[in-house]
């Protein structure tokens, strides 16, 4: 489904966040044609009652809608004859509007914060780091976790890898889809993993 993307940063010292909406699609242009814009031989007539009204040309079912102070909407424009229906477009527009704008409260912000260490990080910063990655867990919020290797650092991986451990393990019991370190690797001057919180807040 089409979704959204918003990207800000928020220290780049520390981590940049990612926020992507999922669920709610960009608005599109109404494509719905009514009254006059029905320009077909025939066309297979609803009632505001929903009962069936048989076929019609549209000059004859657009007079009566009329008649009742309503529209002719097409509902189904690719059955043959397209169907229409008797509608108060302007409440049904309404009613559509608020459906969405009910939909938009309620979609769920899935975001993707990024925690930066170094394999020589001292302990008062890895600390720091990782209070962060708590709060970003427990705010229901996926975590990157990138270890950032200079020079001679890169000949040693696994110093890497412990850092990504010692955080690991004081987020044990807030994180879930760890991948396994055993098999992460150096990706240029990198080295990324991906947690996700435990439970979503609803």
């Amino acid at each position: 489904m089409p979704f959204l993307r918003l990207e800000t940063g928020v220290s780049s010292r520390f981590f940049y966040e990612k926020q992507e909406v999922l669920g709610i699609a960009k608005p599109q242009e109404d494509r719905t044609r009514i009254n006059e814009q029905i320009r077909v031989p025939q066309i297979r007539v609803i009632g505001d009652d929903g009962e069936q009204l048989g076929i019609m040309k549209p000059e004859e079912a657009l007079r009566e809608a009329e008649a009742k102070g309503l529209d002719l909407v097409e509902v189904a424009p690719n059955a043959n004859p397209p169907v229409c229906r008797y509608i108060d477009y302007g409440k049904f527009k309404y009613q559509q509007g608020k459906r969405l704008k009910e939909a938009r409260k309620k979609q769920h912000v899935v975001s993707l914060k990024e925690i930066k260490y170094r394999p020589k990080i001292s302990d008062h910063d890895f600390d720091f780091k990782t209070n962060h990655v708590k709060e970003f867990l427990e705010a229901g919020n996926k975590v990157k976790l990138t270890i950032m290797f200079r020079g001679r650092e890169m000949a040693h991986p696994e110093f890497g890898k412990e850092i990504l451990q010692r955080v690991l393990d004081a987020v044990a019991d807030m994180a879930t889809d760890i991948p396994d370190l055993a098999r992460t690797r150096l990706e240029g001057r990198n080295m990324t993993i991906v947690i996700s919180p435990l439970k979503t807040p609803k």
